[in-house]
Parts: structure tokens; sequence; C-alpha cells
């Protein structure tokens, strides 16, 4: 009954995406195909992918989840009313956003321990 469901936008899906647009957005996929799958340009495909697609609200019952994450995103690309320069300008911040969160090092803090009581 139900696609593949992903909780954001998934690495597997990027080939899919070759010929959904011209020959700058097929030459971006192509490059993005050949680089490790936690490569900062990998990622910053993947998060302008979560961002155009909408991936963040996405439940796991909802229409779009149950057509699977490659359906949703080949129909985004289709529907999107920007030209492959916008993509590729939106790729290129989400570039930055992703360089600029792999440079700041990351703690997290936990401000107090939460006890559980067993009944």
């Amino acid at each position: 009954m139900y696609a593949k469901n992903e909780l954001i936008f998934p690495h597997y899906a990027i080939e899919h995406l070759r010929d959904v647009r011209g020959k700058p957005w097929r030459e971006l996929v192509s490059r993005v195909l050949e680089l490790p799958e936690a490569h900062e340009e990998v990622l910053a495909f993947m998060l302008v992918m979560i961002r155009v697609n909408g991936c963040m609200p996405c439940e796991t019952d909802s229409y779009r989840a149950m057509r699977g994450c490659i359906i949703c995103t080949l129909q985004t690309l289709r529907r999107f009313k920007g030209s492959d320069d916008e993509l590729l300008r939106l790729y290129q911040q989400a570039l930055q956003d992703v360089r600029g969160y792999l440079a700041e090092p990351t703690r997290i803090i936990i401000e107090e321990d939460i006890a559980i009581e067993v009944v």
C-alpha cells in the first residue's frame, strides 16, 4: 500500500532527477552523482530538494508520502515555475548553508537530566 517512505529527501532519489529539467540542471545532477554521499555538494543538493519539495512538514501517512519521494520530487521539479538558473541559485545558497554549518563546531548541551519514575 505504501511506497518507500523517508523522513527527508533521500540520496537514492537523485539519480532519477537528471532529465527532468534543462542542461544546467542535468550537469548539476551528473556532477553530484559522481561524489560520495556525504560530500558537501551532495548534502547541499539534498538540502535544496528538501526546501523546494517541502519535505519537513511531510507526514508518513500523507498522500505525498504514500506516493514516495521520487514521484513527489519529479512532480515538484516539473511544476517549479523558476528557471534552471533559479534552481542553481538555490543550490548555491544551500551549499553556502552546508559549508557554514560544517565550519561551526556544534555542541549538544543537555541542561538537566530527566528523571523517569518507574511505577
